[in-house]
């Protein structure tokens, strides 16, 4: 039922005669005849919960039809069980199941002269069918509407993603009690693969694993060097579960022991991210976790002697402290509305992750080169206040420290 709660939440935002014509993500080639694993565009799987590939849902307040593949019992002995036209309308509770090899001669059909249709074209095949079927009738955006409602998450939907958050949690406590000097990075990445799996889930993203110089490198996924002694190792991962994300990233050293260099600078971020947290709760603005984090960095820096009040933070510290975290690890919803910073609400999840990134530079002090520090967590906005999902992970120098010592 949640599934149709949305289409009709959605349709009551839209026009009377509003038509809401969206599609799922086509499979995507690897290599040769080799496809990557199938996933549901996050709008099409949000509105209609179904996840197989070439499907188009067609959504109006009389009237539901999804166009999706026909059973083929040759191409599922290949591919899997096809959920096929007889069976979709029961299970899906829609009005009818097309084929959608008959989309283009159907399409139509299902949109009146005085409907307004609301339609995204993705840079696929499909859509570009699409929008050449609709090209003379012309149509509207979704995805504001749409957006919004995604934002906000309802009961369900935290409780999926505190369950990948609490999944992360256990693959990054594992990750600092199994690293050593020597190892390559990618066997760190290693423990991630295998409890993910383990728990039923996979990575929301690419996940970075970073030792030493590399965790300067704000996107660095080669991890393929040695994690060596003395250096820190920077892990940001997360898994997907039912198709919502978590976002964790944690900072360690990969000998169990900060170095004094290395806590200086964990501690301004720590206390940056710390003081981000406080201030999330309805009705404060949406910036002010970001600009309360490079407030303190900025006098963190400033007191080590490694940034002068007239130097700019983006030296050290160059993105920003958060973003939505929902369906997508890069959730959709807009930060600003008419023009201004828009303010929490109850039911949005975003992550708090401030950072420092210290290059070899010849002005600096040698004890402070290559330390690259990111700390991120996933807060839910709550009726009050917020809640950090991610909140049993180890976060101080000391739990760090003792979590490791017990190897």
């Amino acid at each position: 039922m949640i599934h149709q709660n949305r289409r009709k939440e959605l349709l009551s935002q839209l026009d009377d005669n509003a038509v809401v014509v969206i599609s799922t993500n086509p499979e995507q080639f690897r290599n040769g005849d080799v496809t990557f694993a199938f996933r549901p565009h996050s709008d099409f799987f949000y509105l209609t919960g179904f996840q197989e590939p070439q499907a188009v849902a067609v959504i109006s307040a009389d009237n539901y039809v999804l166009f999706l593949r026909a059973k083929n019992p040759e191409r599922e002995i290949w591919d899997g069980e096809r959920l096929g036209l007889a069976d979709a309308p029961k299970v899906l509770k829609l009005d009818s199941a097309l084929n959608i090899d008959a989309l283009n001669e159907r399409l139509l059909q299902l949109i009146k002269p005085e409907s307004v249709v609301y339609f995204d074209a993705k840079p696929c095949e499909l859509d570009l069918k699409i929008a050449e079927l609709l090209s003379e009738k012309g149509f509207e955006s979704v995805q504001a509407p749409l957006h919004e409602m995604r934002l906000i998450k309802d009961d369900l939907e935290i409780s999926i993603m505190q369950k990948a958050a609490d999944i992360s949690v256990v693959a990054h406590e594992k990750a600092m009690k199994q690293v050593a000097a020597g190892m390559f990075e990618y066997q760190l990445q290693s423990v991630f693969d295998a409890h993910f799996v383990s728990h039923d889930s996979e990575h929301a993203y690419t996940p970075i694993v970073a030792g030493g110089k590399n965790a300067c490198i704000l996107h660095y996924i080669n991890n393929d060097q040695v994690l060596k002694d003395g250096e820190l190792v920077l892990i940001d991962a997360g898994c997907e579960l039912g198709y919502y994300a978590s976002d964790i990233t944690r900072v360690f050293p990969v000998n169990g022991r900060f170095s004094e260099a290395q806590k200086q600078i964990y501690q301004i971020v720590l206390n940056a991210q710390l003081a981000a947290i406080a201030s999330i709760k309805p009705g404060v603005s949406v910036q002010q976790p970001h600009k309360i984090a490079c407030d303190v960095i900025q006098q963190g820096l400033q007191t080590l002697g490694l940034l002068t009040q007239d130097e700019s933070l983006s030296k050290f510290y160059m993105h920003g402290t958060g973003h939505w975290l929902g369906m997508d690890v890069h959730d959709v919803g807009k930060y600003q509305q008419d023009g201004q910073p828009r303010v929490f609400e109850k039911g949005m999840v975003i992550t708090v992750e401030p950072g420092i990134y210290i290059r070899k530079d010849a002005k600096i002090n040698p004890v402070y080169h290559n330390i690259g520090i990111r700390i991120e967590d996933d807060v839910l906005v709550t009726d009050t206040n917020n809640t950090v999902l991610t909140g049993n992970l180890a976060q101080t120098i000391n739990e760090i420290e003792t979590l490791m010592s017990k190897n």
